[in-house]
């Protein structure tokens, strides 16, 4: 039947699994039968909130641990440190994994040190799979934008490109693939590195610009960040890192890995003489990060795409759709 998760269900898997809250002394009030918004004690000397909100809909495997990645990325992206969440689960009906996608949550919560504040849980009819939607909110004195990058500046990504769907690709459609098992095995980890929380708090001292490619993967997220920072953006496609991993799972499906679900890098503009010093640090706690670019001026004021992504040899001036959403409409449309 549609309509809210009993309370009794809520108590079971729910209200107990709120991240760091229990030990947070800023959250006044938490997840509980009968409240429905969470009340927070602003951190004194922290200047700016920052909010994002992101939903996971397609994503059959782990929906809890990527929807809390995904929304503290983008907090992290902008400088903060992610410190509260609120989660949205929508289930299709009483046999959805209600416990898996909140024990998710909590251990996601958990790693990155946000506390669980509030949210809404209900069964819907007519979905087909569990929808997952979580607002992270965090604290920061040196917000980052995505439009800050400046001619000269140097272009920088973390650890590889096509992380998060490489390990969709695993999960989702491994079976289909005929790739081998002990590659699969290993691009299914990759979930582990989802979080760009680590590589934000090193790139924050640093960047003019930061970004976190999602849909449409890499090259989607440099492009946005051209856009939001009125420049072109020149980089070299082969020197962009791809796992092994990653490369047999799109030569498989006939994808491109610069433009599948890249969750887990972060892309960001640097001044060039900070370039050496910023891959340096981040390469002391073991991030893996490169150069891939440069920051140039934008087109002249009359071009259709003065604003883009020099790729390569290719110029990218339109919005990129993941090479993942076909996959997934040929898989429902054979169910």
């Amino acid at each position: 039947m549609p309509g809210k998760v009993p309370p009794a269900e809520l108590l079971e898997h729910v209200f107990g699994r709120t991240g760091t809250a229990s030990d947070d002394e800023s959250v006044i009030q938490g997840p509980a039968d009968g409240e429905d918004a969470a009340a927070i004690a602003w951190p004194e000397g922290e200047g700016t909130l920052v909010v994002s909100s992101d939903p996971i809909s397609l994503a059959a495997s782990q929906v809890g641990r990527l929807g809390v990645h995904v929304a503290c990325n983008d907090v992290a992206a902008s400088g903060a440190d992610p410190r509260w969440l609120t989660t949205v689960i929508l289930l299709p009906d009483e046999e959805s994994p209600l416990e898996e996608i909140t024990a998710d949550v909590d251990g996601a919560a958990r790693e990155v040190g946000a506390s669980i504040v509030g949210g809404h849980s209900e069964y819907v009819d007519q979905l087909e799979r569990p929808l997952v939607s979580l607002t992270a909110m965090g604290s920061t004195n040196a917000f980052v934008p995505t439009g800050g990058a400046d001619p000269g500046d140097r272009v920088v990504i973390t650890k590889a490109a096509g992380i998060e769907g490489t390990a969709i690709l695993a999960a989702d459609f491994g079976d289909e693939l005929g790739v081998a098992a002990d590659v699969r095995e290993r691009a299914a980890d990759f979930l582990e590195e989802i979080s760009v929380v680590p590589d934000g708090r090193v790139l924050r001292e640093y960047a003019t610009a930061m970004h976190d490619p999602t849909e449409g993967g890499v090259a989607a997220g440099l492009l946005e960040l051209a856009r939001a920072s009125g420049v072109r953006l020149a980089v070299d496609r082969d020197a962009v890192p791809v796992r092994p991993e990653t490369e047999t799972l799109c030569t498989a499906a006939d994808v491109d890995p610069l433009r599948i679900f890249g969750s887990g890098a972060l892309v960001a503009t640097v001044p060039d003489n900070a370039l050496d010093d910023c891959l340096a640090e981040l390469e002391s706690p073991g991030l893996e990060a490169a150069a891939i670019g440069t920051v140039e001026e934008a087109g002249r004021s009359d071009d259709d795409d003065k604003f883009a992504l020099e790729l390569g040899s290719e110029t990218i001036t339109e919005p990129i759709e993941d090479d993942l959403y076909p996959l997934w409409e040929a898989a429902d449309a054979d169910d």
